[in-house]
């Protein structure tokens, strides 16, 4: 009997160009691979030895969001993995914890194994770049739902901390003052907003030149989301940290309030620090209110971090050290759990 092709592919999915490409990035994948993890490759599920019964385990969920759409637009693909592990090894990070491994999920509209061997070099780079074991992931090609040539990347993380060690918030107190580490852009937030005033109102194309800077737009907008483990790392050993809050989507009002307890308000001096160029030109292309700008990006602040005023001097000395450009923007004040930005 003549054989045929495969009709499952004919209608939009292509099984080995899938495995291929998987296969392809087992070296790279395996790479990552720390103490902790299990060395097997192809199960139904990643393993990871269990911490000590003195250890909570942290985890979290995100995506990538819309910057996908400035991937796709650029046709560059090895930055995003590194986003959103970052962006999960951070929001961990708040409450204390260090990574221990990552599970990714990539949808697509149709299998690409150069775009998806971009992805997987990315998410591997970030992973060792910060501890992380990418033990497992799921690639599903759905030409049904996403539309040609786009595609969906989210990360789940896992991390640990000593119960002696978790950070919440809880006994930040008035005195206190707030050191915000810089961010490398918009990082993986707000940009409906980034692209609607870039794009759209200023008609600006990726490959142009960002006004005021020697970067291109597209450029400006992949770059990489930061990750402050290793900083805040350092920062831990030197003194006591009382709260963190990662700036993201919701900005200053909505992050630093998920950390403060419910008798304290925090006040932020936006005159600390100076927006870097991107952000005052989506403000002005768009026509954007100072106060919604603070709210939607992080406006060049990526993490905030909470310590006792005298502890103030050696946590800047720490970071420093740890090659940060730390700044103080704020203090902590008598209140009702409130985020007050000081214009």
């Amino acid at each position: 009997m003549k054989k045929t092709g495969s009709v499952y592919s004919a209608a939009g999915v292509d099984i080995d160009a899938k495995m291929n490409a998987l296969k392809n990035a087992k070296k790279l994948i395996q790479s990552t691979l720390t103490a902790g993890a299990v060395k097997t490759w192809g199960g139904f599920g990643g393993l990871f030895q269990a911490p000590g019964a003195d250890t909570l385990l942290v985890s979290s969920m995100d995506g990538v969001g819309t910057k996908l759409k400035v991937a796709t637009m650029m046709n560059r693909h090895d930055t995003v993995g590194q986003d959103i592990v970052n962006h999960c090894v951070n929001d961990i990070l708040v409450q204390g914890a260090t990574p221990l491994f990552f599970l990714d999920y990539i949808g697509v509209s149709n299998m690409d194994p150069g775009m998806i061997a971009q992805i997987l070099k990315g998410l591997a780079r970030a992973c060792k770049q910060n501890g992380c074991s990418l033990i497992g992931g799921e690639t599903a090609e759905l030409p049904g739902l996403y539309p040609p040539g786009e595609y969906d990347l989210v990360g789940t993380i896992v991390g640990a901390v000593k119960k002696r060690d978790v950070i919440t918030g809880a006994t930040i107190r008035p005195g206190d003052v707030l050191i915000g580490l810089p961010s490398s852009g918009c990082h993986t937030n707000g940009y409906t907003l980034a692209r609607h005033a870039l794009l759209e109102k200023a008609g600006l194309g990726v490959n142009d030149y960002l006004p005021g800077t020697k970067t291109t737009v597209g450029a400006a907008l992949l770059a990489v989301h930061r990750s402050y483990l290793k900083p805040v790392t350092a920062l831990m050993k030197t003194v006591a940290i009382r709260g963190m809050a990662h700036i993201t989507g919701g900005g200053f009002p909505d992050n630093i309030k998920r950390v403060l307890p419910a008798t304290v308000d925090a006040e932020v001096d936006t005159a600390a620090w100076t927006p870097p160029v991107l952000f005052r030109f989506i403000q002005q292309a768009a026509s954007v209110e100072r106060e919604e700008m603070y709210r939607v990006f992080n406006m060049g602040i990526g993490m905030v971090i909470a310590v006792r005023a005298a502890d103030a001097p050696s946590a800047l000395a720490a970071l420093k050290k740890a090659g940060e450009r730390p700044r103080l923007i704020g203090r902590i004040t008598r209140g009702r759990g409130s985020v007050t930005l000081m214009y």
